[in-house]
């Protein structure tokens, strides 16, 4: 018997969903991308349509941006008939679907307060367990583990119970502390550069940790500021339209509003994290701009090192999560961390929701 092959056109097993909750995942996706712009990213999702099949006949693109219309997504500009923008409550849905994606579901808490290494007369009890010390409440005794300890200490054979300062152990409780954190987002021309689109997953990332910080930690304060020729601050609800500029790389400019803004806030934890790909590149001088953008400018470089000293002396630890891996560039982020005492990064676009949510986390620290 002759053994052959037979061939026909492969059919995928997982055929791709239809209907309004697949494509609006996709549209969440795509306005990230495209900067709020509806009508771009519905053009995309045209596109895609053509190419994988999103819709049929029973519901197509028009049943969709119907849908989105209904449910209070998009509203059509009055100014121009024809033409749609995201509403608050889109703003609101890429915050949580940036969230999702990045740190998975997280559940609400009610306080959602940072633990610190602090441990004694806390607020909220950790999973450790020591020996019983002068001083301790009565309520932190954990009695199961404290009468363990005396059956193994002193026995039953007597038929008495014994139980002795030295069989009792209390859990530990651990000090809860607000924090507040400025992000910096680098939004010059680089991170556009040589075809890689940097500015959608920093965008993410922002967007990501602050509905984090509103659901997990209430107390907390984020602000966000971006940088390129000058540096400002941004509302959390503009992230989805946050665009890349032709600009310089103004690091100074950035540094020196985020202490000011941290300077304001009378938490006892300050942090800056700044998310860039290059080299500090210029400073304002006056009315005008000094710009050197080859090589590490010795002017731009000293005065930038300068203020990473000056927040050091004011305890402001800044982590820099740098998206590129330029040895060159590395060095100048190695000399600016060790200034500051703080940290550094070297991240891939893929890695860097993962270490910006870890960091925010392990950051724990209390001033007692």
């Amino acid at each position: 018997m002759a053994v052959g092959f037979r061939f026909r056109d492969f059919v995928p097993e997982d055929q791709p969903e239809k209907g309004f909750e697949s494509l609006f995942k996709l549209f969440m996706q795509l306005v990230t991308i495209t900067s709020g712009d509806v009508g771009e990213a519905l053009q995309w999702l045209n596109e895609l349509d053509k190419q994988y099949g999103l819709t049929d006949d029973n519901y197509g693109m028009g049943n969709f941006i119907d849908d989105l219309k209904k449910k209070g997504y998009i509203d059509e500009n009055e100014q121009q008939k024809g033409e749609f923008k995201i509403t608050p409550k889109t703003e609101q849905g890429i915050r949580k679907s940036a969230l999702e994606e990045i740190f998975g579901k997280l559940k609400k808490s009610s306080t959602g307060n940072h633990r610190t290494p602090h441990t004694g007369q806390g607020d909220e009890q950790s999973t450790d367990l020591r020996e019983f010390r002068f001083g301790d409440s009565m309520e932190s005794i954990q009695m199961t583990e404290s009468i363990r300890n005396a059956q193994l200490n002193h026995g039953m054979e007597s038929g008495e119970f014994m139980l002795t300062e030295g069989d009792l152990e209390v859990r530990e409780n651990e000090h809860k502390s607000q924090t507040s954190t400025v992000l910096m987002i680098d939004i010059s021309h680089s991170m556009i550069l040589y075809g890689e689109d940097r500015i959608t997953p920093a965008k993410k990332v922002a967007m990501a940790l602050a509905e984090l910080v509103k659901q997990k930690y209430p107390k907390d304060f984020l602000d966000v500021i971006v940088f390129g020729n000058d540096a400002w601050q941004i509302e959390i609800k503009d992230l989805p339209y946050l665009q890349v500029g032709p600009y310089h790389t103004n690091t100074v400019a950035g540094l020196e509003l985020a202490m000011d803004l941290l300077r304001k806030r009378k938490t006892p934890n300050k942090q800056i994290f700044m998310i860039t790909d290059g080299k500090p590149t210029c400073l304002k001088e006056g009315n005008g701009y000094y710009k050197n953008a080859f090589g590490l400018d010795r002017k731009v470089v000293n005065k930038t090192l300068n203020l990473a000293a000056a927040a050091r002396r004011i305890h402001i630890p800044i982590t820099t999560f740098m998206i590129t891996s330029d040895p060159y560039l590395q060095k100048f982020v190695e000399e600016f961390t060790e200034v500051n005492q703080g940290k550094a990064y070297y991240s891939g676009l893929k890695g860097l929701g993962h270490l910006v949510f870890e960091d925010y986390k392990k950051n724990r620290r209390k001033t007692l």
